[in-house]
């Protein structure tokens, strides 16, 4: 072979090896950009909103499975992994679900500072509300666009008559469902203000879930005509709650964290039945102490 043949031989696959490692390169730094890191996954100050209600899309399929697979709290210093579990009865029970889409301009970004700057980490709280009217009435007005701030609503998730579960909003960002609103915790008052124009509210740390009003509860806020909510709904609500570490004891009322004077709802409603539903779904696990 002459060495002109050879040098050009040498030099192409040199050129081939050369190649190779720009498009290895160029694919690690590819995936990289695809896969950043964010911030709040390491600030200790967030809370895990994964303590709320998950969507459970295959339970009809797979109730034993899915019982199994309960969202839990990450770990954290001094806190229980997971304090509650499901029960077989809330494997067995299987209520049909609907996905809705809601306007963008209905719920926004769970905040980590408020308006003053300070750091939130307020524990996660469920609020319990009424629709009001019909509950494609209360959908269709999530639907549409409301530019005025002081309009602009939504709940994570709503129960019709029947029990359908209706997911609205997903659990990681904040409903406007309590505008102007504190929730009574044993350690004192809670509540946040995001917006220097609005009054503070719990929304920031809430889950609100609503049940659809019966017809004959139309006409406002008549304890007297309303007749209270179907079995479905009841079954439902606890099945949904029983998927969150949410206490009891911060399970809570539109009406009770109201501080406009003008929220009565949910009316009527039996709480110590929704109670003794709720563990019957869920149960409390023995907690352990998490090592540093």
């Amino acid at each position: 072979m002459r060495f002109k043949d050879w040098a050009t031989r040498v030099l192409l696959i040199s050129l081939m090896f050369m190649a190779l490692i720009v498009v290895l390169l160029i694919g690690r730094a590819t995936k990289l950009q695809n896969n950043p890191t964010t911030s709040h996954t390491s600030n200790p100050q967030v809370t895990a909103w994964s303590q709320y209600p998950q969507a459970q899309f295959q339970s009809a399929k797979e109730p034993e499975k899915k019982s199994q697979n309960v969202i839990k709290s990450p770990v954290k210093i001094n806190k229980p992994v997971a304090r509650y579990v499901t029960t077989q009865a809330f494997a067995q029970y299987r209520p049909n679900y609907q996905v809705v889409s809601v306007n963008p301009t209905n719920y926004g970004e769970r905040y980590a500072q408020d308006v003053n700057g300070v750091l939130l980490n307020n524990q996660p709280i469920i609020v319990l509300h009424e629709t009001g009217y019909s509950a494609s009435s209360a959908i269709n007005f999530f639907q549409v666009a409301h530019n005025d701030e002081s309009v602009q609503a939504s709940y994570h998730a709503l129960i019709k008559l029947d029990g359908t579960v209706v997911y609205l909003v997903p659990p990681e960002k904040r409903a406007f469902g309590a505008a102007n609103s504190v929730f009574d915790s044993p350690d004192g008052v809670e509540t946040v203000q995001t917006n220097p124009n609005l009054p503070s509210s719990v929304n920031n740390f809430a889950y609100h879930v609503s049940l659809e009003t019966p017809p004959d509860g139309y006409d406002g806020s008549s304890q007297q005509t309303h007749s209270g909510y179907t079995e479905a709904q009841y079954n439902s609500l606890a099945w949904l709650i029983a998927q969150s570490q949410v206490p009891d004891d911060r399970i809570t009322t539109h009406k009770l964290v109201d501080r406009s004077g003008k929220k009565v709802d949910p009316i009527n409603f039996d709480g110590n039945k929704f109670l003794s539903l709720l563990n019957t779904y869920r149960q409390v696990r023995p907690i352990y102490r998490v090592s540093k």
